[in-house]
């Protein structure tokens, strides 16, 4: 007979189950996971577990419960929308100037991997953002949304299973960052993100994490300069 322990211990033994599941069937975001009968069958445990081990995968942002429809892998498995808990820090200057420091750090390595992996396809993509965020700019409309594919369409094309990971680092830094700017540096954005995507199009990783540092601090001495003021 189970203990008490163990009871308690069911659901979260079976949510590990159901990962391995959809490890193991190759499950994409978006797939939709077998309806609970086929679970009870293949994980050999009761409706109640499984429906208790979906609340805590969900809680974890590795499904999505849809009512009426059933349970599929989540967009971005495992990734919660604010992982490092950005919104409880309280000092937002501090917070743009860390963050970017921490960019400093990685992305201009992430944009050399990008050169050295990058195929036609991301180049492709990286390309067409990077035409989006200049015209966007030059119209005067808020280019935030496309400047952050452009970054994670960079940090994708490293093909490094961790990078992805550091996304939110990235998406994180460059709303804070256009919001304590106003656009301030327009041309100079326009310019380093061409050089980015030309360098990884050219597969050139030196000049690609030379543009990327570039931009990088292009925009740290315009956040000292006006946190000076």
């Amino acid at each position: 007979m189970m203990n008490l322990k163990e009871e308690k211990n069911l659901p979260s033994k079976i949510s590990e189950d159901i990962i391995a599941l959809i490890l193991e069937e190759k499950l994409q975001p978006g797939d939709r996971l077998p309806n609970e009968s086929i679970l009870c069958d293949r994980l050999n445990a009761g409706r109640s577990s499984i429906r208790e081990a979906m609340k805590l995968l969900a809680s974890r942002n590795i499904v999505t419960i849809r009512q009426g429809s059933g349970t599929y892998v989540a967009s971005t498995p495992g990734m919660v929308e604010d992982p490092l808990g950005f919104t409880f820090i309280v000092d937002k200057k501090k917070l743009v100037q860390d963050l970017l420091e921490v960019r400093i750090l990685l992305e201009p390595s992430i944009a050399s991997m990008a050169a050295v992996h990058a195929d036609d396809e991301d180049i492709k993509k990286i390309t067409a953002l990077c035409d989006e965020v200049e015209n966007l700019l030059n119209d005067k409309k808020d280019h935030t949304q496309k400047d952050i594919e452009f970054h994670n369409a960079i940090a994708m094309s490293s093909k490094n299973v961790v990078i992805p990971r550091l996304i939110p680092v990235i998406n994180s830094s460059i709303p804070l960052f256009v919001e304590s700017t106003g656009n301030r540096l327009h041309a100079e954005t326009i310019e380093t993100h061409r050089e980015v995507a030309d360098a990884i199009a050219c597969h050139d990783p030196i000049r690609a994490q030379d543009a990327m540092y570039l931009h990088l601090i292009y925009n740290r001495k315009l956040i000292h300069n006006l946190f000076k003021e």
